[in-house]
């Protein structure tokens, strides 16, 4: 059955079935224009784990969202559509969590992974899967940009934001946009090649993103302020504690998010990491920071991002908690995203 056909028999206002796709559409990915691809996978995290929950989380609560966006009404129906979970990958995390954690636990402990042989076996173990699934994801979005399609990942935790930024940068040069309350530009933290504190560096290493421009940012350590400070050309951050101080004397939103869209590429890549919001939105967030963005204020500043005319070629939203809260907000900034990207990609 074709799109058309489907639409004709689909009611954008009845009552969502749960045997539909993501958000209730009637679309599989194979005929969607936009494609999620679920990544139930947090093995390296450093704090609270349970971002491998983010993707079901967000699916079961997608059910509950009305179909109507102000900014772009109608985008829906050019497909949007949820790969299934993973059960391989999920199984993965499951092997390789608990062994992070122990590696975790010797360095909080004081301990030196490199003197022991059995921690930096189970440590190099660890790097070479994370970068295993970095290079399966990386092919799978090839594969969707090669059909048209627009892929975009859903976490898990930020490292699995990696695969899609390599494949993309094989065809683009691009910005990122990335909000978030940290910087994750930590090289191989705690070891971790692939470490949720390490994307950005790695992202800031791949050739063909330009630039990374960041939102929010507001707890990080000496090492990151240094290389932001040295590679300031490609590295622009925009501290939390800044954006507010503009606002609290007198500056308004909107003047500060054209100021950072202003300094991304036409071709831009949207990193949005919840613990970027205010807390009290995904409290489920794995290294949850007081302070923060709204709800609201996020949705502007990627409307700015879209009325600009600046084509959003490629989106991660990663660390949603298990909450039902969390699954809530994560679902209908998701669904707005989507959306944005569809229409930027006419």
């Amino acid at each position: 059955m074709s799109i058309e056909d489907k639409l004709k028999k689909f009611d954008p206002s009845g009552v969502a079935n749960t045997s539909n796709n993501i958000f209730g559409l009637p679309f599989s990915p194979a005929e969607s224009r936009l494609v999620f691809i679920p990544l139930p996978w947090d093995v390296t995290v450093s704090n609270q784990s349970g971002a491998a929950n983010g993707p079901r989380n967000i699916l079961e609560c997608s059910y509950q969202t009305d179909l109507y966006d102000p900014l772009v009404p109608g985008a829906w129906k050019q497909g949007m559509a949820m790969e299934d979970i993973d059960p391989s990958v999920l199984t993965q995390n499951r092997h390789y969590r608990p062994q992070a954690e122990r590696i975790i636990s010797l360095l909080e402990s004081g301990g030196n992974v490199q003197e022991s042989d059995e921690f930096q076996a189970m440590l190099n173990r660890i790097n070479q899967a994370c970068e295993h699934m970095a290079i399966e994801l990386e092919m799978k979005c090839l594969q969707y940009l090669e059909n048209g399609q627009i892929p975009f990942v859903v976490g898990g935790d930020h490292s699995t934001s990696l695969g899609l930024i390599r494949a993309l940068a094989r065809n683009h040069d691009f910005g990122i946009l990335q909000i978030d309350a940290h910087a994750d530009m930590r090289n191989a933290y705690q070891g971790f090649i692939h470490s949720h504190a390490s994307v950005m560096y790695n992202a800031l290493h791949t050739e063909g993103v330009e630039k990374i421009v960041q939102a929010g940012i507001r707890e990080l350590c000496p090492e990151e302020i240094q290389l932001i400070s040295y590679r300031h050309k490609q590295v622009q951050t925009f501290f939390d504690h800044d954006l507010h101080q503009r606002l609290f004397e007198g500056e308004n939103w909107a003047e500060i998010c054209h100021d950072i869209i202003g300094r991304l590429p036409d071709n831009i890549y949207v990193s949005l990491d919840v613990d970027g919001l205010d807390p009290s939105l995904c409290p489920g967030t794995g290294t949850p920071v007081p302070g923060g963005l709204t709800y609201n204020q996020v949705l502007f500043l990627l409307a700015v991002a879209f009325n600009s005319g600046k084509r959003i070629i490629g989106a991660d939203l990663v660390e949603t908690g298990a909450g039902p809260l969390d699954g809530v907000v994560s679902s209908r900034l998701l669904f707005r995203m989507a959306g944005m990207m569809i229409k930027s990609n006419q």
